[in-house]
């Protein structure tokens, strides 16, 4: 019996370079949509976020055959795993390198290599993994591709001179050999010949590209003949089958009905092995999961039947249960609280997920496919710590379980430190900034102010666009990007990656304007605004209820005020003026659940629901905001 030959690869880049827009392609071209009518654009971003969004939130893979295309006519399976560009979605890619053995790293024909495709390159290289250079979208007017190809080939050999390990120092050394590949995902085209800067590539179609992946990456390392052995890198689940693993064959082949050795961790990291049975054996074609009688090594296939197994598990032959490697990821950046709403307006925001079980529920699930999220117990039993990456990776939790009917308290993020030889340490991040000249000294005071150093500066040739780099505080980029976008007129590109723990670097100034906070319960009134109009900017309409202790406002001042927004004009005999009757209200500020978390003091969270977002005081009632001020002076002194 011939067997397939299978390559399997992961395609990484920055956040918008192109990757789930190639993969689409090569989709398309090897007649996987044939049979299913339209094609739909970047079919890869299935979720409701990730198309809102325009990035890869969820790893996926999707499995291309390629009819005789292997050796001795064997049909050559590639397996693509389309991958986040987004570095709050780290524990994503690290789950799915775990699945390949090469890298096809997209680079966009303009921007060239970013931040995010450092921290994705930089894991394939301590991985040992071979990395074809792909420059995408060559067909841009500003595109510079020689330029692009020298800046991506010096981050490689930037990296490699930075491993520890000398092996795979050199093996990153040997890239610059591999082939450069210059494609157009939205055209469908590849070539290994340079188009030059603003044309397509020569060849009609993406078979260049399978060429190169099939010549390049490796074979997997697979022994058919050894006793089974495989890694769960992903978790799915269906109603009908229940939780799904997705699996990485390392040796042997599985069948469906199969006795297993399902080995497992417990909270603590002891290792405990069980037998269980394969309910359900599926394999990947296209983008679709269909029944297999047999998966053999070197293939990745979805199994079901074990309703615990977790990212990390391996399955094994029961007679010789060898555990594999368990998949690492960096530690988690930040973290918020997530609680039952608490609001005097909590059941009435269109949500029916309101108790302290379904939400502990909710995040217990969450941990099941999210290796690099952590939900830690608070002292109030309907809160909970949520650790993650970023403020992207935490955001897209909240906003996801909003979508599902949930009513939130949310509260302002904050960064996780450790204790190193007793002293606190904090995360860092390099952030990369692109700003015309003109915002060069706006950007400076704002990072300044934020503890952020700067460790290069650079002008664009020929361009009034100037790159900074800094180095700051995890700390000093919550509730950033508002900030600078307002003071780059949005025109500025910034982007990070992490850069470890490092001392804490001291008090960071939180936001230069207090909060306009409701001192009372009750309907919002055109005429209270109006009154207030000079004290600065609302989020609310008239009209809105209101209740003591809501954020109506933000303060053109620096401290906080209590006011009423639900005052009603006294009704007297008198006609009214007519400067009074024309008298029109500004209209309100409207956020979005990140500017809302970006908001948020220190003694402020946000009331998440399906129908509403507001902003509001920790504790609601003014007399013991002002007890609990004093009593934090005192405790300081």
């Amino acid at each position: 019996m011939t067997h397939p030959e299978f390559r399997n690869v992961a395609i990484v880049a920055h956040v918008d370079h192109g990757k789930t827009t190639l993969v689409n392609a090569m989709l398309e071209q090897s007649g996987v949509f044939s049979d299913h009518g339209e094609v739909a654009d970047r079919v890869m971003d299935s979720g409701d976020l990730e198309r809102e969004k325009g990035i890869t939130i969820l790893a996926k893979n999707t499995a291309i055959r390629r009819k005789g295309a292997g050796k001795d006519g064997n049909d050559l399976i590639i397996n693509v795993i389309d991958t986040p560009g987004h570095a709050d979605f780290g524990g994503e890619v690290e789950r799915a390198l775990s699945m390949v053995d090469g890298v096809v790293l997209l680079v966009d024909a303009s921007e060239g290599p970013l931040p995010q495709t450092r921290f994705v390159l930089g894991k394939a290289l301590a991985a040992k993994m071979p990395v074809i250079i792909c420059v995408n979208k060559t067909d841009r007017a500003d595109a510079r591709i020689d330029e692009v190809v020298e800046e991506a080939q010096d981050l490689l050999l930037e990296l490699a001179s930075s491993l520890d390990d000398e092996d795979a120092a050199a093996a990153a050394e040997q890239l610059l050999d591999l082939p450069v590949l210059y494609t157009s995902g939205r055209a469908g085209r590849a070539s290994t010949e340079n188009p030059g800067s603003g044309n397509l590539p020569d060849a009609e179609d993406l078979q260049p590209l399978f060429d190169t992946l099939y010549e390049v990456m490796p074979e997997p390392t697979a022994n058919l003949e050894a006793p089974f052995q495989a890694h769960v890198a992903n978790l799915d689940s269906s109603s009908f089958l229940g939780r799904i693993g997705l699996i990485r064959i390392f040796a042997g082949s599985i069948k469906k009905g199969q006795q297993v050795a399902w080995i497992h961790y417990d909270e603590e990291g002891n290792q405990h092995t069980k037998t269980a049975k394969i309910a359900e054996l599926l394999r990947t074609v296209g983008v679709s999961r269909v029944p297999a009688d047999e998966v053999i090594a070197g293939d990745i296939a979805a199994i079901s039947g074990i309703d615990e197994i977790m990212i990390g598990d391996t399955l094994a032959d029961p007679a010789n249960p060898v555990a594999l490697p368990r998949i690492t990821v960096d530690e988690p950046a930040l973290s918020m609280t997530i609680g039952v709403n608490t609001s005097p307006m909590a059941g009435r925001g269109g949500g029916d997920k309101l108790t302290a079980r379904v939400v502990k529920a909710r995040l217990e699930q969450e941990l099941i496919g999210n290796v690099s999220l952590k939900v830690k117990p608070t002292e109030r039993p309907d809160t909970w710590e949520v650790q993650g990456r970023g403020e992207m990776a935490l955001s897209v939790l909240v906003e996801t379980m909003r979508r599902e009917g949930f009513e939130l308290t949310v509260g302002k993020p904050q960064v996780v430190t450790q204790v190193i030889d007793g002293q606190i340490h904090e995360p860092y991040e390099i952030m990369v900034i692109d700003v015309p000249a003109e915002h060069q000294g706006a950007v400076t005071q704002l990072m300044a102010g934020r503890k952020g150093l700067m460790q290069a500066m650079d002008a664009a040739p020929g361009s009034d666009w100037i790159r900074m780099e800094f180095r700051i505080p995890a700390r000093g980029l919550i509730g950033f990007r508002t900030t600078f976008m307002t003071e780059t007129r949005g025109t500025g590109i910034a982007n990070s990656y992490s850069d470890g723990m490092d001392v804490w670097a001291g008090e960071i100034k939180g936001r230069a304007h207090g909060s306009l906070v409701a001192d009372r319960t009750g309907k919002i009134t055109a005429f209270a605004l109006t009154q207030l109009a000079d004290r600065g900017d609302f989020f609310v309409e008239p009209g809105a209820e209101t209740y003591e202790g809501q954020v109506v406002g933000l303060n053109s001042r620096e401290e906080d005020m209590d006011i009423n927004p639900t005052k009603e004009k006294k009704l007297t005999n008198m006609r009214a003026a007519s400067a009074d009757t024309t008298v029109t209200l500004a209209k309100a500020r409207v956020l979005s659940l990140d500017e809302a978390l970006e908001f948020c003091g220190t003694d402020e969270c946000v009331e998440v629901t399906p129908d509403i977002l507001r902003v509001r005081k920790l504790i609601l009632n003014a007399t013991e905001r002002g007890r609990a001020r004093s009593k934090a002076k005192q405790m300081n002194k």
